[in-house]
């Protein structure tokens, strides 16, 4: 893909399990119909950008663009079909776009799927831009980006959107909607499962599939993938949101299959369903094209990004180079030899959070670091809670797809915060399904005696099942029960809402940083309203989580 820039410098500037019996077919089918399924109507007026437009990564002097372009209507996602076409991009600081401080152009071809991205340099630091992409007479629509702060710049605060979890079949990204409207975030935070990998019917939707998957089968091939990719960014929630700021994504396992390890997958079957090694690669692929995502390390997502002095953040990849998942409560998960990192990003880790100057250390982190134990639930209500932890139905008192599974590698981590005596470690995690504001202690078993570490903020998911979507039962009704065994067998843990749908909106300043809750009316709804149900904040220098009683 060739890219020409010009830039005009400016002065100052867990999932139920698997069914037991693949269907071999699904992986071979036709894509015919879930291609077209995955199309709008629009597509018959070529060129045509229907996916629309995206911007991730903010640098102080750049951002990643991103576009889809339609060439001909043929040429839908997973294809292979459609001829090269030349797209330009322009960046303004105004959305007249009388004021152009960057331009230039790329080539769309098949074989990147009609994807495109810009890499822009030259921008003002902590700035916001807008920008457009045009093809063959046709604009796209216009949408803001914003630019890091500069390196050593002294930053008075910080606010980003943080998501996970998005389930496709179970409901409306209102979410993603609620955090567009707002018109105040630097950026937002994308912690994993952006889309799933499921055939329709296959995952948790309370029996009702609200809006059915493309393609209906579970996806495995690279036209798969990239299907499925498509069929997200029709949504009109999440394209305003992509439209409004920035993105900072990581992958979990979802983008690949459930409970996902270097290896393979628990939603994987090797042979019938292919080798996973090209599974993998194929899903890393599409991911990579329709994500506004700079690939890093051997093309993982683990990098760092930086918010002038205030905050950098170190974005973790937990699915490439982690060892299976045990499923015995028989101590190998304090094996050694066990890692939910890898080698070499736990020493990417260690040595960037050593290293850091400022004054917040964010991590973006797809599974919760906090110790877990579940307590003594009823047989009601652990039985659902295991399932969706991924856990035997007998009850094991950790999730072992967590950091509670590899256990040595965060002992080496929160052993490293505490011998280099750094602070203002602040996890930021998703995956589980619900919310949880956490103290990170050294020694779960006797906190608060002992010290914590760090802190954690745990957002909920945009529609995936949570704890009383499994148990079928009103939305309250489960959390009313298991929050107070949860936190009673987990000191550490100031809250858990183990029911509800939403997002979260961080901000931070030089004194704390806060998480604000937020909560969908009901996720099956296009119309759901949001309301603010919770916030947490740790101040700095403590490694503690407090509670305060109104949002930012």
């Amino acid at each position: 893909m060739t890219s020409r820039i010009r830039s005009f410098s400016r002065p100052g500037s867990p999932a139920p399990s698997r069914r037991t019996v693949v269907k071999a077919a699904a992986a071979t089918a036709a894509l015919g119909a879930p291609l077209a399924a995955a199309l709008p109507a629009r597509a018959a007026q070529a060129p045509a950008f229907l996916h629309g437009v995206a911007s991730g990564d903010p640098l102080p002097d750049g951002v990643l663009l991103w576009t889809r372009v339609t060439p001909v209507p043929e040429a839908v996602p997973g294809s292979g079909l459609g001829p090269d076409v030349e797209v330009a991009w322009t960046v303004a600081t105004d959305k007249a776009f009388t004021d152009v401080v960057a331009r230039g152009s790329v080539t769309a071809t098949a074989a990147s799927d009609h994807t495109v991205k810009a890499d822009v340099r030259g921008l003002r630091p902590a700035t916001d831009h807008w920008f457009r992409f045009s093809a063959g007479g046709t604009d796209s629509p216009a949408a803001r980006t914003r630019t890091a702060p500069a390196h050593d710049a002294a930053v008075a605060s910080m606010r980003f959107g943080v998501v996970s979890c998005a389930n496709w079949e179970a409901g409306h990204f209102s979410a993603y909607r609620h955090l567009a409207a707002r018109g105040d975030l630097d950026a937002w935070l994308h912690l994993g499962d952006y889309v799933y990998e499921y055939g329709t019917g296959e995952y948790g939707t309370r029996d009702t599939v609200v809006r059915p998957h493309a393609p209906a089968h579970e996806i495995v091939t690279l036209a798969d993938y990239r299907v499925r990719h498509g069929r997200y960014k029709t949504d009109p929630d999440l394209r305003a949101l992509h439209a409004a700021a920035p993105v900072v994504a990581i992958w979990d396992d979802h983008e690949f299959a459930n409970d996902a390890w270097s290896g393979g997958a628990e939603n994987h079957t090797e042979g019938t369903e292919g080798a996973w090694s090209a599974r993998q690669a194929a899903a890393k692929q599409a991911y990579f094209e329709w994500m506004p995502v700079r690939p890093a390390v051997e093309g993982t997502t683990y990098r760092r990004l930086r918010f002038g002095r205030l905050a950098d953040l170190s974005l973790l990849d937990l699915r490439s180079y982690r060892s299976q998942q045990v499923k015995t409560g028989n101590g190998s998960v304090d094996d050694p030899e066990r890692t939910l990192t890898g080698r070499a990003q736990l020493d990417w880790l260690k040595a960037g959070l050593r290293s850091s100057d400022t004054t917040w250390r964010l991590v973006g982190n797809s599974v919760m670091i906090a110790p877990f134990a579940i307590g003594s639930l009823s047989a009601e209500l652990l039985k659902p809670l295991a399932e969706l932890l991924g856990l035997p139905k007998e009850g094991l008192a950790l999730n072992t797809d967590q950091w509670d599974g590899y256990t040595d590698d965060r002992r080496e981590l929160l052993a490293h915060l505490r011998e280099n005596a750094i602070r203002n470690t602040v996890f930021l995690t998703g995956d589980i399904h619900m919310a949880w504001a956490n103290d990170v202690p050294y020694n779960a078993a006797t906190y608060p005696l002992s010290a914590s570490a760090a802190t954690e903020f745990v957002v909920t998911s945009v529609t995936s099942d949570n704890l009383d979507d499994l148990v079928k039962v009103p939305e309250g009704t489960v959390s009313a029960l298991a929050a107070p065994v949860i936190r009673a067998a987990n000191r550490h843990v100031h809250w858990v809402d183990t029911d509800r749908h939403g997002y979260g909106v961080l901000d931070l300043t030089a004194e704390r940083a806060q998480m604000d809750y937020y909560v969908l009316s009901d996720r099956t709804s296009a119309d759901a309203t949001a309301a603010w149900a919770r916030s947490y904040r740790t101040r700095s220098g403590t490694q503690k989580v407090e509670r305060t009683y109104d949002p930012v």
